[in-house]
């Protein structure tokens, strides 16, 4: 198509072959305007700027063939420039030069002032704010990911919508120019056709001024009349698509449901005519023919709707089951408690409901697959019930019947992050991000792009539920772990491995003592997916030592290798925070008067220790390197519970847990 039309444009062209070009432009114009109507989503038609750019170069190809024959031969009559100009020029305006020009004027001012123009804002802006929002939509689909909600071919499916949509509409953009400047076009064109054409008629064919005028007049304004309407149905279709939302429906699907949804608007616009067309010297039959029209698509909704409500209204309407007598009270009335617990108030019972809509209960599987792929065993399952003691928006989250999380959401409202650096305040209710504690303000849905261009992360209610759900279960996986989920694990690895497992458990070890140890792993933050290496130390130190503690320690050695790994990945330098010698030594000689409590540490000492420890931690994360505290394995354990809660990302390793292959840089020496 492109090379047709730069050979329309260098070679003459027979009037048959110009009619034929002209039918297939109107052709193309209406195709794509009706693909834009039935399109449900911008991106769905993404080539549309490159087709607009292709039309536009075919009809201005047109206009310069066209002109050609019209100025070559348009003294021999109104035809010799083919049936389509002929048939404009002469039927659409009746034949009549002034009345053409006038149609031909108007159509310009409604394609270049009303179409063209506000399809180009539109175009602008939505490429500004879509360009914006990249940023802060990279950001929502990151946390999601680290969420658990999405995988990783999720998430690169949605980057790739994302920079999709932004390159759709800096391309509308620039597109929207091609038709302005198409427009502007086809004002000179006339003009110089007009203009041409009297120089050539009465110069070069000696027609008299009035012939000429009308006979190049008509035939000018057929020409631009041919091409004017195309490119108004293009407009038209350019600002359809920079207009549409971004919803899975189509523009009669969204016209329909959002304008005669409502019948009071209908009964009202109905009475309105019907009023205006009983007033004497009104056209009577319009008015009330359409009043009549809109009143009957009022009552055909009233009734639809009144329809509905009654059959929603009958649906639990079920006859009353006698009540049976009390029975007597037995071991099945006693309930146990559930494991992982999820109180909803009743405005939050949507999110939960399928039916309604509600997402959570996915979400919450999602949060469990990968908390189970991440800690090595299967979550257990979570317990959602409503409860109407808690207030209305409140959740809460359970563990073993005891609370351990609370916090209050709007199922209707996005909660805006601050990550800790953005570029403006938004309106709307602060709060906290109750899993990470992080400063947030709850917004409405329509604030959420302006958000994300601030360098927001906004995620919906069921998200940040599904979130602290997530961090409160990976804070207590230790607890998750029962003896059932160890004697699964021991079977399923018993199935790839029966001589490891056969005599493992009881001969070696008691179930309970295998528990212990893999909660004290999960207790430090270590997950026990490589069970094989587990069982195969544990099976090795069970002749020296049954103490749950040693045995910790023995397959912490064991898993060295995936401990660094969780630390540093695959760098091959380890960088370490040590304690001084002599600072070491007194630690060990307080450790052995106190049998081994770091509660024993001199008050004094461990303020100084703690603070010391604190101001190490902080420097490393300035470096964006990981803090980890290198001492003895006497020291290991103590050191560990010492810094749990007062510096959570201060890891502590022994010697022995270093693997061979790895370098160590020490970057502090703390008690100097």
């Amino acid at each position: 198509m492109v090379l047709a039309t730069l050979a329309m444009v260098v070679l003459p062209m027979p009037p048959l072959l110009l009619d034929m070009a002209f039918s297939f432009n109107i052709a193309l114009a209406l195709v794509v305007l009706l693909v834009t109507v039935y399109t449900r989503r911008p991106l769905d038609f993404a080539a549309f700027p490159t087709v607009l750019l292709i039309a536009t170069l075919l009809r201005l190809a047109l206009n310069v063939a066209s002109t050609r024959v019209v100025l070559l031969y348009g003294h021999e009559g109104s035809d010799a420039a083919g049936q389509v100009i002929d048939a404009f020029g002469s039927v659409v305006i009746g034949g009549n030069y002034a009345v053409g020009l006038v149609v031909f004027l108007i159509l310009m001012i409604i394609n270049f002032m009303v179409v063209t123009k506000g399809a180009g804002r539109i175009s602008e802006v939505s490429a500004r704010f879509t360009l914006d929002a990249l940023p802060g939509k990279q950001m929502a689909i990151d946390a999601d990911l680290n969420a658990g909600l999405i995988d990783q071919e999720q998430a690169r499916t949605r980057r790739f919508e994302v920079t999709k949509e932004a390159d759709f509409y800096g391309s509308m953009d620039g597109a929207s120019k091609f038709v302005k400047g198409d427009a502007i076009a086809g004002i000179m064109i006339l003009c110089i056709n007009i203009i041409g054409g009297l120089v050539i008629g009465m110069g070069q064919h000696n027609l008299g001024f009035g012939e000429a005028i009308e006979i190049y007049s008509l035939l000018t304004i057929g020409d631009g009349l041919v091409a004017q309407i195309p490119s108004l149905l293009l407009s038209i279709a350019a600002a359809m698509m920079v207009t549409r939302q971004n919803t899975d429906e189509d523009m009669g699907q969204q016209m329909i449901f959002q304008m005669f949804n409502n019948p009071q608007a209908l009964i009202i616009t109905g009475v309105i005519l019907f009023v205006m067309g009983i007033v004497p010297g009104m056209p009577h039959i319009p008015f009330l023919l359409l009043a009549a029209s809109i009143g009957g698509i009022a009552y055909w909704r009233m009734k639809r709707e009144k329809a509905a409500a009654e059959a929603e209204a009958e649906e639990p309407s079920t006859e009353l089951a006698v009540q049976p007598s009390q029975k007597e009270l037995s071991w099945d009335d006693v309930q146990p408690v559930d494991i992982i617990g999820l109180e909803v108030g009743y405005r939050l019972i949507p999110m939960v409901d399928k039916e309604q809509g509600g997402e959570l209960l996915e979400r919450v599987k999602g949060v469990r697959k990968k908390l189970s792929q991440d800690f090595g065993f299967l979550i257990p399952p979570v317990h959602i019930r409503d409860n109407l003691e808690l207030p209305p928006n409140t959740y809460r989250i359970s563990l073993m019947g005891v609370a351990c999380g609370e916090a209050n959401i709007h199922p209707n409202m996005e909660l805006a992050i601050n990550p800790g650096q953005v570029f403006g305040s938004i309106d709307g209710e602060a709060t906290t991000d109750p899993a990470f504690g992080l400063d947030a303000v709850w917004i409405m849905e329509s604030q959420r792009e302006h958000a994300q261009a601030l360098g927001y992360t906004v995620v919906d209610s069921a998200t940040v539920l599904a979130t602290h759900l997530s961090q409160l279960l990976t804070n207590n996986a230790s607890q998750l772990l029962g003896h059932e989920e160890v004697q699964n694990l021991l079977e399923m690895l018993g199935q790839t491995t029966p001589k490891l497992v056969e005599a493992f458990v009881p001969d070696q070890l008691s179930l309970g003592v295998v528990v212990k140890v893999l909660q004290n792993l999960l207790h430090e933050g270590i997950p026990i997916r490589d069970i094989r290496t587990i069982v195969q130390t544990l099976s090795e130190y069970s002749s020296k030592s049954q103490d749950p503690d040693i045995l910790t320690a023995a397959a912490r050695i064991g898993l060295k290798r995936l401990i660094c790994q969780e630390i540093n990945g695959i760098e091959p330098e380890l960088p370490v925070i040590t304690l001084v010698p002599e600072l070491e030594q007194l630690l060990h000689k307080t450790m052995q008067a106190a049998g081994g409590e770091s509660s024993g540490i001199e008050p004094g000492l461990a303020e100084r220790l703690q603070r010391s420890l604190t101001e190490a931690t902080q420097q490393q994360e300035l470096k964006g390197e990981p803090a980890v505290l290198l001492t003895s394995g006497v020291l290991r354990s103590t050191l560990a519970k010492f810094v749990k809660n007062t510096i959570p990302t201060l890891r502590v390793l022994s010697y022995q847990e270093v693997p061979d292959e790895k370098q160590i840089r020490i970057v502090s020496a703390v008690g100097n």
